[in-house]
């Protein structure tokens, strides 16, 4: 799921691939906007089948708090 989160992420930031590290920060690292943030998870949501819950999106700062999060939801 690392990987192909990657490729998501690259479509909204202009951000080279193999830079990017389960530690890499949404906004502090790979300079996502709120905007993008939220088109990238409606996206996650879509390529998933899952719903993110808006209140628990503060507590996704990393790629891996996003993994994490995902395969949650995924059971």
């Amino acid at each position: 799921m690392f990987e192909e989160l990657k490729e998501l992420i690259c479509n909204y930031v202009e951000v080279d691939a193999d830079k990017i590290t389960p530690d890499s920060k949404f906004i502090d690292d790979l300079g996502f906007n709120s905007f993008d943030f939220m088109s990238f998870l409606g996206e996650v949501e879509d390529k998933y089948g899952i719903h993110v819950n808006e209140e628990e999106i503060l507590d996704l700062s990393t790629v891996q708090d996003a993994v994490d999060y995902i395969g949650k939801l995924k059971g």
